[in-house]
């Protein structure tokens, strides 16, 4: 068996979406599970929609999930080298004009206005659908060089056998079958000398020797054009793999205009969640295991991931199963790990310049286990740094009768050093003078010093919120 080559050939026109990450996913696995190669390559031809940057934006993106390209345009290979297929024109021409000489191509002269006057015929006629009639396939030399003389332009369209069946076996689906008969001569090389999709993926798969090609379910329709031209040059035909749809909670197919789920791997990185989980996360979609677990480390992924447990039905987004598995890797990190993460999203939202790292370390510590991705620190933190809203439930509390006096209590035993070990003293002294228990004890002096119903341990929680403020919030409530 050759060296499995799997390639992902993303368009640069923007952010890595989710969809694009999980077939670069997939391609990965696939060749690393085989100790295979990765290859990137980049399908540049289709000029207006390419976007400056995106090329790079891809690639950054890939590297952060631990998508690592064996090949790219960034580390080619030189046998197989240019990866940009608008570094490869001269490939392409060479080889249309090889299918030209064969007799499997020819070149077309019809103008956009006569094509469509062809089709809408065909429309008229009752046709469901349209395809070319073949105007330009047997033209004369009289006729080609009146054509030429009056400087239209050609595009090279492939000669379709008449009667032949197209039959693959797919990685996902099994067998497919496609008729000849079905699909028209179409484009190969357009009037501009830039190579269409179909075309020019099959001399590069070719060229970089890929043996399996791994991709969404809207290419099938495109696989049996690809396989006519494998047949016609005679080249070993790559294995193919169609991943199912992505699909969102209602079952509809996740769709880029859907502003209702973040779809960009680039709006997960802000948020903060953790490559490992994104990695984890996307292989489950359309991929399951042998038995239930779904907590995977890469190497576990690639040594486990197998096109025999792919699945055939639509994989649902699920962003509260993403949220949970972020916050099991998030909960899995030491300490300073964690820190180190989540510290950043604290900064970005507040100032922490005037804070040693001690009381910082203590606060974003405090929450470890409920942080479920960085940017949510903040919501968390928002107690230390903006006074809290009086919301009804906190009122509430401070209506009670016996709310007054654990915070009389408390102050009368404040403590001259501000720690937490002379807190819990002060608050041992609190609950014997006040002689309350339980919620009216607790609940009564969170709400009364620090305005909130529900936090993080009391005693840590007064210590950073400052004797300067919890003396004045108890004076300002006790009168």
């Amino acid at each position: 068996m050759s060296k499995v080559r799997v390639r992902y050939a993303p368009s640069p026109t923007g952010f890595l979406h989710i969809g694009n990450a999980r077939t670069a996913l997939f391609d990965y696995l696939i060749a690393k599970h085989y100790d295979g190669d990765f290859v990137l390559r980049i399908e540049d031809t289709d000029i207006a929609r390419n976007v400056e940057g995106g090329e790079a934006s891809q690639l950054y993106y890939l590297k952060w999930l631990g998508i690592i390209p064996d090949e790219s345009p960034e580390t080619p290979n030189a046998k197989y080298a240019p990866y940009r297929q608008m570094e490869r024109l001269d490939l392409y021409t060479k080889y249309a004009n090889e299918l030209i000489e064969k007799g499997h191509a020819y070149k077309c002269y019809c103008t956009p206005e006569e094509l469509d006057a062809d089709y809408e015929k065909q429309k008229a006629e009752g046709h469901t659908s349209t395809r070319y009639n073949r105007r330009c396939l047997h033209l004369s030399d009289e006729e080609t060089q009146a054509f030429e003389t009056e400087g239209r332009d050609f595009s090279i369209r492939l000669k379709v056998p008449e009667a032949e069946t197209y039959r693959f076996d797919d990685m996902v689906r099994g067998e497919i079958t496609f008729e000849s008969k079905d699909i028209g001569d179409w484009v190969i090389v357009k009037s501009n000398g830039i190579p269409t999709y179909n075309f020019a993926v099959v001399v590069d798969d070719h060229l970089m020797d890929i043996t399996h090609v791994f991709r969404g379910e809207e290419h099938i329709s495109n696989t049996p054009k690809q396989m006519m031209l494998f047949n016609m040059f005679g080249w070993d035909t790559p294995r193919f793999g169609h991943m199912t749809l992505i699909v969102n909670e209602e079952g509809k197919k996740l769709s880029k205009r859907d502003h209702s789920v973040m779809q960009y791997i680039s709006q997960y990185k802000d948020q903060g969640y953790l490559p490992e989980a994104m990695f984890n996360f996307m292989a489950l979609l359309g991929w399951s295991p042998e038995d239930e677990e779904e907590i995977f480390s890469h190497d576990d992924l690639v040594a486990r991931f197998s096109e025999k447990r792919l699945s055939k039905s639509p994989s649902m987004f699920d962003v509260k199963k993403l949220t949970w598995m972020n916050h099991q890797y998030l909960k899995a990190k030491s300490d300073q790990a964690w820190l180190d993460f989540v510290r950043p999203f604290a900064q970005a939202k507040y100032d922490l310049s005037d804070k040693d790292d001690s009381w910082i370390e203590i606060m974003l510590l405090l929450f470890k286990d409920q942080i479920q991705y960085g940017a949510e620190i903040a919501d968390h933190i928002a107690m230390f740094f903006e006074a809290p809203e009086l919301t009804p439930e906190v009122k509430e509390v401070l209506d009670w009768e016996t709310t007054p006096v654990i915070a009389k209590a408390f102050l009368n035993n404040l403590p001259e050093v501000w720690e937490v070990d002379a807190l819990k003293a002060a608050f041992n002294a609190a609950k014997t003078e006040s002689g309350l228990k339980g919620k009216p004890l607790f609940m009564g002096l969170r709400v009364s010093a620090s305005h909130i119903t529900h936090g993080p341990d009391l005693m840590n929680s007064l210590y950073l919120l400052g004797r300067d403020t919890v003396e004045k919030r108890l004076r300002e409530y006790v009168g």
